[in-house]
């Protein structure tokens, strides 16, 4: 019971605060300069507002600051702690005691999305952008929130971990390029690592679970207004605030317990977030291949290829979400077993996902070349024609 209290105090507030706020957004951003027009590399087709996601942001931040000002009043004896379940007590002394760090990946936050609203406004350079999410990342990381990895020296865990901020900022960010994919990949990535940190260690992680479910109702207030067809996407704005936000959350959740489970646990987030990064990480390559900046945005996203194969850009999106919560199920499946010759099949199941992910790839790269091979029009003949 505790448990569902908990759940849905975390997941409806949110949820309500991203949708009014998104909708709202649809009909300001026209105003302030906020709409994404249609362009070759684009996939839609009419002029759409930008700025869902401030909604993500505020949905994201109001709850969590109401949370913390009634276990401060609870912490000043002015509201009485009884209303709370006994199971989640010892939260509002933790969320008291974490405020630091929560309110430093706010504020990081907050300021990626500022750079992010701006960005959807005047399109800053790409330099610029990475230079502020290094920056970002090296500050969030300075506050504690970092990575061990297992290794006695801290230097390498803080390097690890400042280019895992940068790199999740960017594979959500990349991905944000069909209606509903990087909200739902979002929330099916919050909800799986809240899962986890609720049910697959010795002791529920409270603090960071509810953050996860924060943002998990948020996602979902906002795919209210973006799923197909959309009325507004969520631009730089939103998509690099979620990457910060899951960033900086994986590394707090600890999700190794040694009385519960073994190293092998620490690769659930390169499970649930497998596509997400295999998309980046593959787009950049094409893109370098090909002598083209790492950050020029094209179509050689997975998404893309799906509709090239000839399917909807929904079912498109569809088919990326059911690949994301595959592979999600498998980081569960890391709590369940032993040890790493176990975790190996795990792997196994997860690198199989990808491989088919490449396949389809590969298939719709060859189906988009033969269309645009055999697109020659009518007057392209006849010059032909008239030549020989």
């Amino acid at each position: 019971m505790a448990e569902l209290v908990f759940v849905a105090g975390c997941v409806i507030p949110a949820f309500l605060v991203s949708v009014l706020m998104t909708r709202l957004m649809i009909s300001w951003a026209p105003y302030c300069g906020l709409v994404d027009l249609p362009a070759e590399r684009k996939v839609h087709e009419m002029p759409t507002p930008l700025g869902g996601g401030l909604g993500i942001v505020l949905g994201v931040i109001l709850p969590l600051a109401f949370a913390q000002l009634l276990f401060w009043a609870m912490g000043q004896g002015w509201l009485p702690s009884a209303w709370l379940p006994e199971r989640l007590q010892p939260l509002s002394g933790g969320a008291l005691y974490r405020a630091p760090q929560l309110w430093a990946i706010l504020a990081a936050g907050a300021l990626l999305a500022t750079t992010g609203l701006i960005d959807d406004v005047r399109n800053l350079s790409w330099k610029f952008r990475l230079a502020v999410q290094f920056l970002v990342a090296i500050a969030v990381v300075s506050s504690g929130i970092r990575a061990t990895v297992f290794v006695g020296d801290a230097w390498f865990g803080s390097v690890v971990s400042v280019f895992w901020i940068v790199l999740l900022i960017n594979s959500l960010n990349f991905l944000d390029n069909m209606d509903g994919l990087t909200g739902g990949i979002s929330l099916i990535a919050a909800t799986m690592f809240a899962v986890i940190m609720l049910t697959q260690t010795a002791e529920p992680r409270w603090l960071v679970s509810g953050m996860l479910l924060v943002i998990a109702g948020a996602c979902s207030g906002f795919l209210v207004w973006n799923w197909t067809p959309a009325r507004i996407f969520m631009g730089d704005c939103g998509s690099t605030f979620l990457g910060l936000m899951l960033a900086c959350l994986t590394l707090l959740g600890t999700f190794y317990d040694e009385s519960a489970s073994g190293t092998h646990v620490m690769l659930a987030p390169l499970c649930v977030l497998a596509v997400p990064l295999y998309d980046f990480t593959s787009v950049m390559v094409i893109r370098l291949k090909r002598g083209l900046s790492p950050f020029k945005a094209d179509k050689n996203h997975f998404s893309h290829r799906l509709t090239d194969l000839g399917l909807t850009r929904k079912n498109a999106v569809l088919t990326i979400h059911l690949c994301t919560i595959t592979t999600g199920l498998a980081a569960l499946l890391l709590f369940r077993i032993p040890d790493w010759g176990s975790a190996a099949i795990v792997l196994a199941l997860v690198g199989c996902v990808l491989w088919v992910i490449a396949i389809l790839e590969t298939a719709g790269r060859r189906a988009a070349r033969k269309r645009e091979t055999s697109a020659e029009t009518p007057e392209d003949s006849a010059d032909e024609a008239t030549t020989a």
